[in-house]
């Protein structure tokens, strides 16, 4: 039976990500901030024929990151994979919004991401195996305008995750990076922006989307086994990142008419002002 730690697993892809793992017959952490979401977390992967239990946790707190590797060493011993998942969005124009935002979205995206991967490598080093999967975003492989504190924190984790795979890899361990484009779950609900325009855009992206967060955890449950770095589930996605690889003048045409098309929006300029 494996041993997964999820964090954000009382909802959206981190839930998806636990009823996965939960149809292996998997031994589930249910890693979050939210007890009432990760007892209804709970409830479902034992329906889909897992076990789990539920750890309280902060995960921007390195203290509190102890306590759970202590109760992972008392109650399993070991552990077979970490998925880093707990995220939050935002979007602003880059002289906009508050720095608090800022820090809010780089402690709990990129931070917590860090913290548990520092604080599991040493066990995992210590059994020779297991599976990191930290969850980034499309948008840490390619940029798109007004959500600069949220690209900053997704290309962040990539660029660990890339660091981890290759100086794990001798010991054992696995490294996959799940960089999803936008899909129906709940992240855009506590989103914060100042912009009331884009709120309203990345809404209508969501609901259109291609995928649901099963389908996401379906297909990143697949490439962690094949020891994928990684993980680039929509179509969509995987065609725009090759475009932005192997003809970056294209993307950055495609790119620009985009950001010429939200100037309109911006307060501090005249719908008349070009």
């Amino acid at each position: 039976m494996s041993r997964v730690l999820i964090t954000g697993a009382a909802s959206g892809l981190g839930r998806a990500l636990a009823l996965r793992f939960a149809k292996e017959g998997a031994d589930i952490c249910i890693a979050d901030i939210n007890q009432v979401g990760a007892a209804e977390t709970l409830t479902l992967v034992e329906q889909a024929g897992g076990r789990g239990w539920i750890h309280n946790i902060d995960v921007t707190k390195p203290e509190q990151w102890q306590i759970l590797l202590a109760e992972v060493e008392k109650r399993w011993q070991g552990i077979d994979v970490v998925i880093n998942n707990a995220g939050v969005a935002t979007g602003d124009r880059i002289e906009q919004g508050d720095w608090s935002t800022w820090e809010w979205v780089i402690d709990i995206n990129l931070k917590s991401v860090a913290l548990g991967c520092r604080t599991f490598t040493p066990m995992m080093k210590k059994q020779g195996s297991g599976n990191f999967i930290n969850t980034a975003s499309l948008a840490g492989l390619m940029t798109a305008p007004l959500m600069a504190s949220y690209n900053v924190t997704k290309a962040a984790v990539v660029a660990l995750s890339d660091t981890m795979h290759h100086e794990l890899k001798p010991y054992g361990i696995g490294t996959t990076v799940l960089c999803p484009g936008f899909f129906r779950t709940n992240l855009d609900k506590g989103m914060r922006t100042s912009d009331p325009q884009l709120l309203k855009m990345v809404d209508k992206v969501f609901e259109s989307s291609e995928l649901t967060a099963d389908d996401v955890a379906d297909i990143c449950y697949r490439d962690m086994k094949k020891n994928k770095l990684i993980c680039n589930p929509h179509k969509m996605g995987r065609r725009a990142y090759f475009i932005k690889r192997y003809m970056p003048w294209l993307f950055s045409h495609l790119v620009g008419k985009t950001a010429a098309k939200m100037k309109k929006y911006d307060p501090a300029f005249s719908q008349n002002k070009k």
